[in-house]
């Protein structure tokens, strides 16, 4: 199985487990990620997901260019899903991903960091878009996500370079949350996970939901736009029992409706 998905209670894991590939994407992981964020979008009781990959060299190198898809680079464009989180793409996931960065993240892996809500890096861990050093182009996001997260100079030197950047550095520029050793790595991760699980699960899937609709609104018009999760989260029992638990001086018992 390149990928394994191991959820534990309102938790889900994702680790690509190709380590002798540096957890390179070839054909068969890009259709069980694919399948995978499809589980979890479809279980409501997953509240959040934490993407990594095994060992601790690689998150991923991005593409595995020993594997031979038979499809061109035009026409792998051409076929990319309109939804927008198929294969190696989490942009329209509702449910929070935390990026658990643990070594290299090259190319696609790098682009699955630009899809995750949150960035947990280890010290040693690298970020680059190596794709022109091979005559290709980051097709998964890099090209647009990447000059919208950190300064367009940088992005735009990072894609024509490919030139690797620390995770100390990626974290200057506002793209990872979190850079700690890596033998703290899992307790740094697990601490947003429960930050996460403490907060309202309707809430912050309307938070992402927003954000993500209104990232390239006017001001004005952002403020005027909502969408179904917004309403889901306002009208849900979670906001009254969110009130009734800070009253009552209580931790909140969230029921996810």
């Amino acid at each position: 199985m390149s990928v394994v998905l191991d959820v534990d209670g309102h938790v889900a894991r994702v680790t690509i487990d190709r380590p002798a590939r540096m957890n390179a994407i070839d054909a068969v992981t890009h259709r069980r990620l694919a399948d995978i964020w499809d589980e979890i979008e479809a279980d409501s009781e997953i509240r959040c997901a934490v993407l990594t990959g095994a060992g601790d060299r690689a998150f991923s190198a991005g593409a595995d260019l020993k594997d031979d898809t038979g499809l061109s680079g035009e026409e792998y464009w051409k076929g990319l899903s309109a939804d927008g989180y198929r294969g190696i793409s989490l942009r329209q996931m509702s449910t929070p991903v935390i990026a658990r960065v643990n070594g290299l993240a090259l190319g696609g892996g790098l682009e699955m960091v630009l899809g995750c809500d949150i960035v947990i890096a280890a010290d040693t861990a690298r970020f680059a878009l190596p794709e022109a050093k091979v005559g290709r182009v980051p097709l998964d996001g890099g090209m647009v996500m990447l000059p919208r997260l950190i300064p367009r100079n940088i992005a735009m030197g990072m894609m024509m370079t490919g030139r690797m950047v620390p995770a100390a550095e990626m974290a200057g520029y506002g793209l990872v949350n979190a850079v700690v050793p890596f033998a703290e790595l899992d307790a740094e991760v697990d601490r947003w996970v429960a930050d996460l699980l403490a907060s309202a699960p309707l809430s912050l899937r309307a938070i992402k939901a927003v954000a993500r609709r209104t990232a390239a609104l006017p001001l004005h018009q952002a403020y005027e736009t909502g969408a179904p999760e917004l309403s889901d989260a306002l009208r849900s029992e979670d906001a009254h029992e969110g009130v009734a638990a800070f009253r009552a001086r209580r931790a909140p018992v969230w029921r996810g409706r």
